[in-house]
């Protein structure tokens, strides 16, 4: 238990410095975070060992993913349904446009200039033309943008890029499969359910110091996150679909919101954020070396991470 202690300490003293850092330069907490990782994966890893840092314990991934979840279901829980009931077709509009243009545009680059296989192409399509809920509503509620009918339209249509681009790779990589009609079934009931359900339990067992709503909330999200994954998706997707649902109930109860918010950027953000540049330093410096090694060399070899030139690999 040691180990875990020592690294959870690092990891928060971290998150303190990225949080002083965002203070001082008064950037969004969510980028220094970000930037922090990937200096002290830099330093600390060189030093120490990248494997320190490296966030593949188990645990670490679980807070990660909680912390995505939670930040996802806020997102989805400041929506205004009045506001969104309004403003839905601009919503959209922009969600698809923002998938779609750069996704057709560098899927074609990447095919007709550089020169790589179709299905590598469109590959690199999708992974350019996503987005993160979370950062956004993050780096928004930092600045107060997420109070405004700008900052709520701004979300949701970061909600409908991510769906795009789910749909994607489900249509180009994964075909859906029954277990995808079953993830599917079960989020319909759920989302149909969950505005009656929850306000009537909250109102009859809500309100004590267990913290049962928290809890009822994180039942529904890990619940529905488990069967989206189970289903081959993303669990962060049934999150801001429970949050939409649930914006009349839970995003106007401020007090529950601000104790949501507490637990997940005072204890879980840091352990998704921080990764985000932990894990880009050495996928950048290593895979990228050898792939330019392996062209030097004339080899195209499956330990070129993909950077060989004309023939990258999914």
């Amino acid at each position: 238990m040691t180990e875990i202690w020592a690294l959870a300490a690092l990891w928060l003293g971290l998150a303190l410095i990225a949080t002083l850092v965002s203070i001082w330069l008064r950037i969004a907490t969510a980028l220094s975070e970000i930037v922090v990782g990937t200096i002290a994966q830099l330093f600390i890893g060189a030093a120490l060992g990248s494997s320190l840092l490296a966030g593949d314990s188990t645990w670490i991934k679980f807070l990660s993913g909680a912390g995505a979840i939670l930040l996802t279901f806020l997102a989805g829980a400041e929506l205004d349904p009045v506001v969104f009931r309004k403003q839905w077709k601009e919503a959209c509009a922009i969600g698809l446009v923002s998938f779609a243009a750069p996704f057709l545009g560098c899927a074609a680059a990447a095919r007709w200039l550089l020169g790589w296989q179709p299905e590598a192409s469109r590959l690199a399509g999708i992974a350019m033309s996503t987005t993160s809920v979370a950062v956004v509503y993050a780096v928004m509620l930092e600045f107060g943008l997420n109070a405004t009918a700008y900052g709520k339209v701004v979300l949701a249509a970061c909600f409908i890029t991510d769906l795009a681009t789910v749909v994607a790779l489900g249509f180009i990589f994964a075909p859906f499969t029954v277990k995808t009609l079953v993830f599917l079934g079960a989020g319909v009931i759920a989302f149909l359910v969950l505005p009656w359900l929850t306000p009537r339990f909250f109102r009859r067992y809500g309100n004590r110091p267990s913290e049962l709503e928290a809890k009822f909330l994180m039942l529904c999200l890990f619940g529905l996150g488990a069967l989206a994954t189970w289903a081959d998706s993303e669990a962060v997707l049934p999150a801001y679909l429970i949050g939409m649902v649930l914006a009349g109930t839970v995003g106007k109860d401020h007090s529950l919101v601000r104790r949501l918010r507490t637990l997940t950027f005072g204890f879980l953000t840091p352990f998704h954020f921080h990764p985000r540049g932990i894990t880009g330093v050495p996928a950048c410096t290593g895979g990228c070396a050898r792939g330019l090694s392996g062209d030097a060399a004339g080899k195209d070899s499956d330990e070129s991470g993909g950077c060989v030139s004309g023939n990258p690999r999914v």
